[in-house]
């Protein structure tokens, strides 16, 4: 009996339960889809999270992508947020109304997030993943950026491998970079997209502020496949932030210290239905290190984007920087210039469409524009002001297959410049060019790119310039002996004259229209290695840079209209680069990063028939580019404390007095730079923080005859609040 009456309560139990769970079943609702990238692959490991209306007072739900992007959420009738997240993808979320036993399919497509630092925009025609990128590409985020409280862009690059920097002086000195060996103008600068060189490559980095910026790329080689001109020896691009959070995000900060220093600046973004909004104001005032050593710069930035839908979204970038520097001059060599000032402005936009058209294209049109004013004054003897202006125009259409994509497009520029070396008068250069560029993913662990480019130029006719690369996987895993990828690319590069190197007026020393473009050739192999877990990541890169046709001046002898001589532009020189880049990141512990990098730079002139100063004779270095250099980080981020410190060193350089008569120097000796940073979170958003640039108060020079900041400390207090999703 016992035995009958134990099977009927069991039988009772298993009744009820097996009703309340198919009452479940058929009253919950059902969401599933499929998740894809780009090319229309699945995308694995994504979570998916579903929050209900927060008065409902019901637990959120959870559930993460297959292998092939499959996802299946089971949700009682209701109102709920869902998110989709999986780097290095950009987070998708939407809200969503379900009823008792509906069944919801959501397909959804998932874009590259632009700003992430696994993701590389410049080095591609459509954000790529970079392990998956052929060329080598230096990514800095906004972390980086504050976690060493860089203020400036030059110093942030001076501490990357392959850049040497140049800078004529302290605070506001014309500030120039030199990328692998190349020329200071052999190296593309863009802003949100914008090209901000000057005719002919040349850019001051002087007044170039960190302000609202949230990510720095550097890519090393030729790239006038994609970017025409200028991009001879590599690109740096500079984004600018973007608001992501549903409350406005606010920021203020103000700092002071050595030399009559103050800083301060502001800053709010956020997301307000299908708009997105960033903008920021700072400024910086320092009296400088000796006489005629003051310098202001104010900076404003913007970033706007509109959604119309999820595949048709507009966005919007301005960027304004303005500065006034006094210029002293070399003060090792004589006393300093007490009249002498330089007053420059960079202005930039971009307004940039992107769009699909089905699943498998998408479309981007841009508009961008530049503006750089010069100024240079030492009254009673001469004003120079430089005034240049760049408008473009560019649609881009990427068809997606399977593992791949192709890309076509057509650029339309034009240069405008009222050049000092002008007197005046105006100078105009119309530009266009076609590209095609496509990448493909043959088996899960190569990835092929190549893609070429034909630049028709005013001043130079037509060229085309070819670029391909190749990314393989040679090893993965998550071990000890961790995943080992290896890099190559071939790329060539051209730059066009500057608008006095063509269009000069002087009759003494005129332009020259003939001139070709200078060009270079970059080939590059690299390799790295992640061990422990990935916890070590270490990488060697070997590049060689062949640099033709470039242009120098060459004198003639004296005429009779022409007391003082006369001369022209020409393409007679040539120069090579070659060397190693190595970089180490150790992260023993979850707060502790320890890294560095060594950079072998050996650079070659090889010919120069109309060099005018010894140090550009064949067989001599490159000017200030050091055969040796490095650097060294430290960070601790331990709960609310962060502590930085970085290492600088680089070896000696060949560099030139540029005096006359001349005296005789021809060297610049290495030097070795430390900087510490600090920070302190006293309770939530509101922290205090200090550094010191140039710890041990080093004597040295970027250039020679121009003395470097000395020991120079700041404090500052910061205060963020707002900024939730």
């Amino acid at each position: 009996m016992k035995f009958f009456v134990g099977v009927l309560v069991l039988s009772l139990v298993f009744v009820i339960t097996f009703n309340s769970r198919s009452s479940a079943a058929t009253t919950d609702a059902h969401l599933s889809g499929t998740l894809t990238d780009p090319s229309g692959a699945g995308i694995a490991d994504a979570d998916i999270t579903a929050a209900p209306d927060p008065s409902s007072g019901a637990a959120g739900f959870t559930s993460t992508s297959t292998t092939y992007g499959e996802y299946s959420l089971a949700l009682p009738a209701g109102r709920y947020r869902v998110r989709f997240v999986r780097e290095p993808f950009a987070t998708r979320e939407f809200f969503v109304d379900l009823i008792t036993g509906e069944t919801r399919s959501i397909d959804l497509h998932m874009e590259l997030e632009r700003l992430s630092q696994r993701v590389v925009v410049t080095a591609e025609t459509q954000p790529q993943e970079e392990v998956k990128t052929s060329g080598l590409v230096t990514i800095l985020d906004r972390q980086e950026i504050a976690r060493r409280q860089a203020v400036s862009l030059p110093e942030l690059l001076a501490t990357q491998p392959g850049i040497a920097l140049s800078r004529t002086g302290r605070e506001g000195g014309q500030t120039t970079m030199f990328i692998d060996g190349g020329e200071s103008n052999f190296a593309k600068v863009l802003v949100d997209g914008t090209p901000v060189n000057a005719p002919g490559g040349f850019y001051n980095f002087s007044n170039f502020t960190l302000d609202n910026v949230d990510k720095v790329e550097i890519v090393h080689g030729a790239e006038s496949a994609l970017y025409g001109s200028d991009a001879v020896a590599g690109v740096i691009q500079v984004f600018t932030h973007r608001g992501t959070t549903r409350t406005p995000a606010f920021l203020a900060f103000g700092e002071g210290g050595s030399f009559s220093t103050g800083r301060g600046g502001a800053q709010v973004s956020g997301l307000l239905g299908k708009f997105d909004y960033s903008a920021a104001a700072a400024y910086f005032s320092t009296e400088g290190q000796g006489p005629n050593n003051a310098f202001l710069n104010r900076t404003l930035s913007g970033n706007f984007g509109w959604r119309f839908s999820e595949a048709n979204h507009l966005r919007i970038t301005v960027r304004n920087g303005s500065s006034d520097a006094g210029l002293p001059g070399q003060t090792l060599f004589h006393p300093a210039n007490l009249s002498q000032s330089e007053s420059l402005q960079i202005f930039s936009a971009n307004a940039t469409w992107e769009f699909r058209t089905g699943p498998k294209w998408q479309h981007r049109l841009t508009g961008t524009e530049s503006r750089l004013v010069d100024v240079n004054a030492n009254p009673p003897f001469f004003t120079a002001t430089d005034v240049f202006n760049r408008a473009g125009f560019q649609a881009q259409s990427s068809y997606f297959f399977r593992n791949g994509s192709a890309t076509g497009g057509y650029q339309y520029e034009v240069e405008n410049g009222f050049p000092g070396g002008l007197f005046g008068q105006h100078a105009r250069r119309n530009n266009q060019a076609g590209y095609l560029d496509a990448r493909w993913q043959p088996v899960a662990r190569l990835t092929l790119s190549a893609g070429a480019r034909a630049e028709a130029n005013d001043s130079f006719g037509t060229r085309v310039v070819p670029r391909a690369g190749a990314a393989f996987a040679l090893r993965t895993g998550l071990d000890f002996w961790g995943a080992t990828r290896l890099r190559f690319s071939y790329s060539e590069g051209i730059k066009e004259p500057g608008m006095d190197e063509s269009f000069g007026t002087d009759p003494c020393f005129p332009g020259n229209t003939s001139l070709r473009p200078e060009r270079g050739r970059t080939v590059s192999v690299g390799v790295e290695q992640l061990f422990a877990r990935d916890r070590i990541r270490a990488s060697a890169n070997y590049f060689y840079n062949r640099f033709r046709d470039m242009i120098s001046f060459g004198f003639g002898a004296p005429t009779a209209g022409c007391p003082f001589g006369t001369g022209s532009f020409f393409n007679t020189d040539l120069a090579r680069a070659r060397g190693l880049l190595f970089a180490l990141e150790n992260k023993p512990l979850r707060w502790l990063t320890i890294g560095g990098n060594y950079t072998y730079d050996d650079t070659r002139v090889l010919e120069a028939p109309n060099a005018f100063d010894p140090t550009g004779l064949p067989g001599n270095r490159l000017l200030r580019r050091p055969l040796h250099s490095g650097n060294f980080l430290l960070n601790a981020a331990w709960r609310q404390f962060n502590f930085n410190l970085t290492g600088y060193f680089t070896g000696q350089r060949t560099d030139s007095d540029f005096q006359f008569p001349p005296l005789g120097l021809t060297h610049n000796p290495g030097y070795a730079r430390f900087d510490i940073a600090t920070s302190y979170e006293l309770r939530r958003g509101l922290s205090v923080y200090g550094r010191v640039t140039n710890l041990f108060d080093r004597d040295y020079q970027d250039a020679l005859g121009f003395p470097a900041l000395g020991r120079d400390f700041r404090l500052g207090m910061k205060y963020r609040f707002g900024g939730k999703e």
